[in-house]
């Protein structure tokens, strides 16, 4: 990929809210809350940049060992939030995407995540990826296992397991692959995070806490990529001649 081209997916580690919080002597849940402004924000300026995915990290499997009040009030506010923006997202034409595994969640968030995803399920200008109780390790294990039980009933030899077919059983398989990745608040680490998809992505990190990153942050962050070259394992020559003959 040549400088110069924009990015199809964009995938989001949403860190520093409960430092942004701190900062201010507010409650943690604060934090949060205010990330919710920096989440309506992001989408906005992916969708109006013709982003075609942006894959939000909410809520990593790791994040249930939390403090249990923070926990609850996470859920409260996940909840509130699927309520309120939802039809949102499905006025601005953007389909709405949980991944994640589902069982730990209540009843009743479970309801309205799948009921969210049905509403905007024929949307077509933008996908929105929430990543809930989400982990890359459990990504790939889940995958893996679909693809054992398959051998298990004969549908599938061991030989026949290839990229492809783990691609095609691992979360957002039929998606594009993340060519972006951006981390708030300073760290450098990807948590857990996509890890099977992750493969050729470009990173940007940032020490601006989630709640402050809003439209100009992300529109540099989009600029910084844009300077960039991919190579996917190829030299500079050989990007440079498949341009000249294109």
């Amino acid at each position: 990929m040549v400088a110069g081209s924009w990015p199809r997916h964009v995938a989001i580690i949403m860190d520093g809210n409960n430092r942004w919080a701190r900062q201010r002597g507010l409650p943690g849940i604060a934090g949060h809350k205010a990330g919710v402004d920096a989440v309506r924000a992001v989408v906005e300026t992916c969708a109006r940049n013709n982003i075609e995915v942006l894959t939000l990290f909410a809520f990593s499997s790791e994040n249930w060992r939390r403090p249990p009040d923070e926990v609850s009030a996470l859920m409260r506010l996940f909840l509130i939030a699927l309520r309120r923006e939802v039809r949102k997202l499905h006025r601005n034409n953007i389909r709405l995407r949980i991944i994640g595994d589902r069982s730990r969640f209540s009843t009743i968030l479970q309801e309205h995540m799948a009921l969210a995803e049905e509403l905007t399920r024929h949307n077509t200008k933008m996908t929105l990826v929430v990543a809930v109780n989400y982990g890359g390790q459990w990504d790939i294990t889940q995958a893996t296992r679909k693809l054992a039980q398959r051998v298990a009933q004969g549908e599938l030899s061991p030989d026949q397991i290839t990229e492809e077919t783990i691609q095609a059983e691992i979360s957002l398989g039929d998606l594009p692959l993340p060519d972006l990745c951006i981390r708030t608040a300073g760290e450098q680490r990807i948590s857990n995070f996509l890890l099977w998809q992750f493969a050729y992505t470009e990173f940007y990190f940032t020490d601006v806490f989630w709640p402050d990153f809003k439209h100009e942050e992300m529109k540099k962050a989009l600029e910084a990529y844009s300077g960039r070259k991919r190579r996917f394992g190829q030299t500079d020559e050989q990007l440079e001649s498949k341009v000249q003959g294109a």
